[in-house]
């Protein structure tokens, strides 16, 4: 049975469609309105405030800290100074990715890491022999994410003792709302500008209510996951389970994946001191791998003509939709979709796709399967890069 979040008392009311899915053994909401369109909106346009607590969140802390996350980890984190955060995926020996997440260094040897999946018995089993304390904090620290391009100047009007306006994208601080210390992270899964506040639970509620009430002058609203799950996907960012599978869920090896196959190499430090999955990615790395994840832009009017058709206007779901669908070249099946959506922004239709290596390239062209009235056929997909949507406001220093 799921149970609220320290902000439920808060969402609960303002919960007018009172849609929820359960995430991590929470309530989460789906969308406060009965349309998730205000709360896309509000991502895009203005400011919008996320209730992501369940989160699975860790601290780690001692002389060995670092040496653990940087054993775990794919990337290097010799090069990660204090007050900076990472986005990393880490590895089975067999160099697929059991989950990814974010690793915030604090200080020297203290650090918060979050994951979608539970971890503390793998980063325990990792510690073995070292001088390190992992603390699991889901529970004690709860998390609120406020995204969006009005969120900066938001957080300047009411955040003491942190400097907003010239904190850098990946970067975290230290700071006090409504008189309660919290940590905030100029990070999110929006791909806009966006911050992510990690507050103590017992003294969450006041944080809220500070933020909605300064935000009323910024066009706040409380957002969901259906809107969100459209920002990510227009910012190319991956769903565990959805898009790629935990390769300790997975039950066969198809739905395992490496970093390369996620298409994040870039974050794959092979040169680094020895770390799980290594030897593997290395491997991987020599021969090249299968298959990748990619962008898809699917031929909109293509799509118009089906319906026209068979006399019906278009009709697209406003949610993502997150039901796999194959993705051919010349009639041979090369790939699948796994979450398609229409970009409210971009005006377009759009997919993050898993395609064989060599039809990865951008610009190549695939098709995409849809079912209209029952008909299977198939449409024109172009593959490009991702992000689909990437705002020079998301990085850009300093905050106006």
């Amino acid at each position: 049975m799921p149970i609220g979040t320290a902000f439920h008392e808060r969402t609960f009311p303002l919960c007018e469609s009172l849609s929820y899915r359960e995430w991590s053994g929470y309530y989460a909401v789906s969308s406060y309105e009965p349309h998730h369109e205000h709360e896309y909106n509000a991502i895009r346009n203005a400011a919008a405030l996320i209730d992501i607590s369940p989160l699975f969140k860790y601290r780690l802390t001692g002389k060995d800290a670092t040496r653990l996350v940087d054993r775990i980890i794919t990337r290097d984190m010799r090069k990660v100074a204090v007050g900076q955060v990472v986005y990393t995926p880490w590895c089975d020996e067999r160099g697929k990715v059991i989950d990814d997440g974010t690793v915030s260094r604090l200080e020297e040897n203290t650090y918060r890491w979050t994951a979608a999946d539970p971890s503390l018995r793998w980063f325990t089993q990792n510690a073995a022999g070292m001088d390190v304390h992992i603390e699991d904090i889901s529970e004690s620290v709860s998390a609120l994410a406020l995204q969006g391009p009005t969120s900066g100047r938001l957080l300047k009007s009411l955040v003491a003792g942190a400097d907003i306006a010239n904190l850098k994208y990946f970067r975290v601080t230290k700071g006090s709302i409504a008189g309660v210390e919290v940590e905030i992270s100029r990070t999110g899964y929006t791909g806009d500008l966006g911050y992510e506040i990690w507050i103590e639970s017992e003294k969450a509620v006041r944080v809220w209510d500070a933020l909605m009430e300064a935000g009323r002058a910024f066009d706040i609203h409380p957002a969901g996951m259906l809107a969100l799950d459209v920002a990510r996907v227009e910012a190319g960012l991956l769903l565990i389970d959805v898009d790629f599978n935990s390769s300790k869920k997975a039950l066969v090896d198809e739905q395992r994946y490496s970093p390369f196959e996620m298409g994040l190499g870039r974050l794959v430090n092979l040169d680094k001191n020895r770390f799980v999955g290594q030897a593997a990615l290395i491997e991987e790395h020599k021969r090249g791998h299968a298959r990748e994840i990619v962008g898809l832009e699917i031929d909109w009017p293509q799509v118009e003509s089906l319906y026209e058709a068979v006399g019906l206007p278009p009709a697209v779901s406003p949610m993502a939709s997150r039901v796999a669908v194959p993705v051919y070249k010349e009639g041979m099946q090369v790939g699948k979709a796994t979450t398609t959506t229409w970009s409210p922004t971009l005006k377009r239709m759009i997919a993050l796709a898993t395609v064989n290596r060599g039809y990865t390239r951008p610009g190549t062209r695939l098709q995409f399967e849809i079912t209209v009235e029952a008909v299977r056929h198939q449409v024109r997909a172009t593959v490009v890069k991702t992000p689909f949507f990437n705002p020079k406001r998301k990085t850009a220093t300093p905050i106006a």
